[in-house]
């Protein structure tokens, strides 16, 4: 299947390791142009390593997100160094995994804010495209109990609920916003790599409940996140797309 993605342009905000390293080297797969920026310079440079070679464009900054101007300044930037914007996803995150006001404005910061204030700034290049899209990162963790009371889960819970919203209200403008919720996802510099060598019991406990026996890996939920957002996805508006290898228990129906 042609997915339509030859020659289009992704701005994805934390793409310098785990979900969203492999989210960019999909895109890159597919001949998209692609804009990526973290925290961390070294790490920057090497995801930018990985997706020079398949001969599309890449413009890459380090920053920190949780600068108010930083994000909105680095998709100028990355629209005009691209040539448009067809594409834009946010995965930064944090999870301090504790219920105090500290966490949850760390969460904020790193979340729900970046992602915002992304989108917002990402609106004139992707009103310009004939393929806009947008998806927004939530986690199981907002639709069932995970790990007890944490703003983590809560704020993912906002994403989810924003995400809808955008959906309806940028659809009119030929935008199309989804929001992917992963469970568990393993990627080797991600945090269920840590998990698994660090908390042996609680990782075990994990994968327990999941009827596979194994996490999704970052090239599935990437391949996911890629398809959602390219045009061939083209009817999909305001979808909730749990990829979790059976983790969560609700009815998804």
């Amino acid at each position: 299947m042609d997915l339509g993605l030859k020659g289009r342009k992704a701005i994805l905000v934390g793409a310098n390791g785990g979900i969203g390293r492999k989210v960019a080297q999909a895109f890159a797969a597919e001949g998209c142009d692609v804009a990526i920026c973290g925290r961390t310079q070294d790490k920057v440079d090497k995801v930018v390593g990985e997706l020079k070679p398949s001969g599309v464009n890449v413009y890459s900054e380090a920053l920190d997100v949780t600068d108010a101007a930083a994000v909105p300044a680095f998709v100028e930037k990355a629209a005009a160094e691209l040539g448009g914007c067809d594409i834009f996803i946010s995965f930064t995150s944090a999870n301090p995994g504790e219920d105090t006001d500290d966490c949850w404005e760390t969460i904020l910061k790193t979340d729900i804010l970046p992602m915002r204030r992304g989108i917002a700034a990402a609106l004139p290049f992707l009103e310009k495209s004939d393929a806009g899209s947008v998806c927004c990162i939530s986690s199981t963790g907002a639709v069932e109990e995970f790990m007890g009371v944490q703003p983590y889960n809560a704020i993912k819970a906002a994403v989810s609920n924003y995400a809808s919203a955008q959906a309806q209200a940028l659809a009119p403008k030929g935008i199309r916003v989804n929001c992917i919720t992963p469970g568990p996802v393993f990627c080797e510099d991600g945090p269920w790599a840590y998990i698994k060598e660090n908390m042996t019991e609680f990782y075990d406990s994990i994968v327990a409940q999941i009827p596979t026996g194994d996490l999704v890996t970052g090239e599935e939920l990437a391949r996911t996140i890629v398809f959602a957002s390219s045009p061939a996805a083209g009817g999909m508006i305001g979808a909730n797309l749990v990829i979790d290898n059976g983790f969560t228990k609700r009815v998804q129906f």
